[in-house]
């Protein structure tokens, strides 16, 4: 993300991501979430603290690769989620959107500190490896960030990682194709759910991992109307 877009094409994506996300179903109730997306010159567009529906480009913070706000204002939580996200972007060069959702099914994985597995055809575009369980932390503790950015380089190449007892952080290259693969792992999670109840669900037999979906082909993330985020 950035190579070649303007600080407003990456806010607009962002905007777009979100309303996609909702329009899918893969926000919780509350809409509770974060998302971001690398910008030029070493920043990132990060949402702030507030509504997530109906979000506008123009009610989006800008950070620093260093954590550091330079334009809008976030309070002591979203602080914490800027340096996450910033210390995840300094370590992949190659994520260009992080989405953090509580989306139901996934969250049914997250409490029960249990991985995705790949059973589902659809994840081998962008996941072709189970989701791994990063074990929950208290927030405002020092254990919190390094204990998730540690899960993320452990499992190197992981486009999604549970966050035990919370949700879920996905990692794609732009919004549009995070959105995707966000929603194919609240798809895959409820299939998981049904399936244990007709005996589990069969391994998928995948072979050589498959390259990420790209964003020419036809994806989830068309949005309503057929604009795109």
């Amino acid at each position: 993300m950035g190579n070649g877009l303007s600080y407003l094409d990456v806010r607009e994506a962002v905007a777009g991501a979100a309303a996609t996300l909702f329009a899918h179903g893969v926000m919780s109730r509350t809409g509770h979430g974060d998302l971001s997306a690398r910008a030029p010159e070493d920043h990132l567009i990060l949402t702030i603290p507030g509504r997530l529906r109906g979000l506008t480009p123009q009610e989006l913070a800008m950070v620093s690769l260093d954590g550091e706000v330079v334009e809008g204002e976030l309070d002591s939580l979203k602080m914490e989620i800027a340096e996450l996200h910033a210390r995840l972007y300094r370590l992949r060069p190659d994520i260009g959107c992080i989405i953090h959702t509580h989306s139901a099914y996934v969250l049914a994985f997250a409490l029960a500190n249990r991985p995705l597995p790949c059973n589902y055809e659809a994840m081998r575009f962008g996941q072709p490896a189970e989701v791994p369980v990063i074990p929950w932390r208290r927030r405002g503790t020092p254990e919190w960030i390094d204990t998730i950015v540690a899960g993320v380089q452990e499992h190197e190449g992981t486009n999604a990682v549970i966050l035990g007892n919370h949700g879920s952080l996905v990692f794609g290259s732009t919004p549009a194709q995070t959105v995707t693969l966000s929603t194919v792992l609240e798809e895959a999670a409820e299939g998981e759910i049904h399936a244990d109840r007709l005996g589990g669900a069969k391994p998928l037999q995948l072979g050589e991992p498959q390259p990420a979906i790209q964003e020419k082909q036809t994806d989830y993330s068309e949005r309503p109307g057929g604009a795109r985020p």
